[in-house]
């Protein structure tokens, strides 16, 4: 039986469900998941998204703010799936270039 931790997570368009990439796990440092991005149909209309949330991410001490706006446009578009299909409630997730990394929480936080 293939594990979270040993399977392929997927993303996916918010909209419409489209796969964007599948995410083949290369390993971990917990809380954290190392992948090997294996691009799919629209992944490079959302890449400039990861690399703005990169980007200011380098920079989070200086305007957090920035990044947060960054990271939730981020998650406006995209949708990540555990490797049985079902989507991931809360995620950060991280993208450059042909790697990934991301930490997951089976509950949905609540902003409020």
């Amino acid at each position: 039986m293939t594990t979270m931790i040993e399977g392929v997570w997927s993303l996916h368009r918010r909209r419409g469900g489209e796969l964007l990439a599948s995410l083949v796990v290369t390993g971990g440092d917990f809380p954290w998941l190392h992948a090997r991005v294996e691009p799919a149909g629209g992944l490079e209309d959302v890449r400039p998204l990861f690399v703005d949330e990169l980007r200011l991410l380098e920079r989070v001490d200086e305007d957090v703010e920035a990044w947060e706006r960054a990271y939730d446009a981020v998650r406006n578009v995209v949708v990540l799936r555990y490797p049985d299909g079902r989507d991931v409630p809360e995620f950060l997730l991280h993208v450059d270039g042909d790697e990934a990394w991301w930490r997951w929480s089976d509950q949905a936080f609540d902003d409020d």
